[in-house]
């Protein structure tokens, strides 16, 4: 598939996907979200692709986040059922997502980032919700991820002021995986992805499911006791990676994932 403002790269079980709009440092308007719908439909559907990449184009900006310019001058704003960037309402995706955050990553984009399983983040990188500056709210998931990913008061913090976070102060709030120099960004952010790739995408993808699913669960019992129950795992316990992991451990050798 062609597209106008994204751009997709397929590396083996790797997708890449850019955000291309560099001239409005990445922020995104109704197309954009629509084609990053349809590229994250076809990543969930391909088999053959295990973990994605999200980053953006150029090096001032991961993401501005909504396209106020474009909202402004009547643009339409509709949005995917997945939601912003077609990403933030997409609770069903189980296969990794990584966000490679090169720049400011303010507003939806910082929502697209915490949307993502890991944040691996350049030194230059910087983070907010100010979306209460004009006038506007983070609905699209971060006044929700952001206190569930590094606890209330550190959350409120961000969320009351609109205080823009450097890559370094989101290491140490915990929603920053790792921080690397600008130049080594994607590749550090491959790094973690070939490591991913080493393991079963089956249990991978269990594992991912568990612990959200498992958060919405009342208690640790809740947890544990429904946990046989969702998707994933039931694919994984019936899948030949099963077999595959304990057959080539016995065997001494590496294993040959199939990702089914």
């Amino acid at each position: 598939m062609a597209y106008d403002f994204i751009s997709v790269e397929r590396d083996g079980p790797v997708t890449v996907v850019t955000l291309n709009r560099p001239e409005v440092m990445n922020a995104l308007h109704s197309p954009a979200h629509h084609e990053l719908h349809a590229a994250f439909d076809a990543f969930a559907a391909d088999p053959d692709q295990w973990v994605a990449i999200v980053t953006g184009a150029g090096e001032r900006a991961f993401s501005a986040g909504n396209d106020l310019k474009h909202q402004a001058t009547g643009g339409g704003m509709g949005l995917p059922t997945s939601g912003f960037a077609g990403l933030t309402e997409r609770f069903d995706l189980t296969k990794p997502l990584i966000a490679a955050v090169n720049g400011v990553a303010m507003g939806g984009g910082f929502e697209i980032a915490l949307a993502c399983d890991l944040i691996i983040a350049a030194e230059t990188a910087t983070f907010a919700l100010p979306e209460p500056r004009v006038g506007l709210a983070a609905l699209a998931g971060g006044l929700h991820r952001l206190p569930r990913q590094i606890g209330e008061k550190q959350a409120m913090g961000m969320i009351l002021t609109g205080r823009r976070v450097s890559a370094a102060e989101g290491r140490e709030l915990g929603f920053v995986n790792e921080v690397v120099p600008a130049a080594d960004l994607m590749t550090a952010a491959r790094r973690w992805a070939a490591q991913i790739c080493e393991l079963s995408p089956m249990s991978i993808r269990a594992s991912k499911e568990a612990v959200f699913k498992g958060l919405d669960e009342p208690s640790l019992a809740a947890a544990m006791a429904a946990q046989m129950r969702y998707p994933a795992i039931s694919a994984m316990l019936r899948s030949e990676d099963f077999k595959e992991g304990p057959m080539a451990f016995a065997q001494k050798r590496p294993p040959q994932w199939k990702g089914r």
